[in-house]
């Protein structure tokens, strides 16, 4: 008989449902007027010895002759690659942001932007997003700026020492662009949170981001200083990512018209 099926299924239902990857998760985000907003402020600290620079032999590979001209490198090739950037104990390349809010302010109206240059990746930290239903290109574009040079793209989400391809595409010419939109379709919200960038054609050429749910967020540069504005009144976790040097959450209280302090101090792994 086929009709005992029918509770297992309506269980099953529920189940999806309660768990928040049915309705809950469809509703995502919520961009609405917000009134009385707060402002959080504050300084992304590090602890420790920031790791000594990878040493990139440009004199070898594809392109050696063109890569070599990198403006940090050596008059023999050699360039210094810093993954943890840190000036007077500020941490440059954090990421801060709101983890548990589902309604707040609206998104910017912009395109995220990495340029292939000079054999490198610019910016090196930044933010990425999973696109909207019906939005299929606008938010992320990459975009070659070396003449004459093949570079080639290509996108992972990655958790701890997985790497899930989301797109690779190449870019044989310069001001050819890729806009990788649609292709972060593929990032699951729960799951992917560290969005990795690399060239296929040189390796070295690397940059990361951060996978955000929700328009609250800052990128820190050389000063470590964050500003979060248009914040509803209410108490949130607060997250500083650093693709290399971890994270830290703390909970701060956000209070309608006012500024709030939190700084966070990342220590070295």
């Amino acid at each position: 008989m086929k009709t005992p099926m029918l509770p297992t299924l309506a269980g099953a239902m529920a189940l999806w449902l309660a768990t928040g990857t049915g309705l809950v998760q469809a509703k995502g985000y919520e961009a609405v007027d917000v009134k009385n907003g707060g402002t959080l402020t504050g300084t992304v600290l590090f602890k420790g010895t920031p790791p000594d620079p990878i040493m990139e032999d440009l004199s070898k590979g594809k392109n050696a002759e063109f890569c070599a001209q990198h403006p940090d490198a050596t008059k023999d090739g050699m360039r210094p690659r810093h993954k943890v950037q840190v000036t007077d104990g500020k941490l440059n390349g954090a990421v801060v942001f709101i983890q548990n809010i589902d309604k707040g302010k609206d998104w910017k109206d912009e395109t995220i932007q990495f340029d292939f240059k000079d054999c490198d990746i610019f910016p090196k930290v930044s933010v990425v997003r999973r696109p909207p239903r019906g939005v299929r290109e606008g938010l992320v574009q990459i975009v070659n700026q070396d003449p004459d040079i093949l570079h080639n793209p290509h996108g992972y989400a990655v958790k701890g020492a997985q790497r899930k391809t989301l797109f690779n595409k190449p870019l044989p010419s310069k001001g050819d662009v890729a806009d990788v939109t649609k292709n972060l379709m593929r990032m699951r919200p729960g799951r992917d949170q560290h969005f990795f960038l690399q060239c296929d054609q040189h390796n070295f050429m690397e940059a990361d981001a951060r996978v955000v749910w929700n328009p609250y967020y800052a990128v820190t540069g050389k000063d470590g200083a964050f500003t979060l504005d248009q914040v509803p009144a209410g108490t949130y976790k607060i997250t500083a990512w650093h693709p290399y040097v971890g994270e830290v959450t703390k909970e701060v209280t956000v209070g309608a018209d006012g500024t709030a302090n939190l700084d966070f101090e990342l220590t070295s792994k």
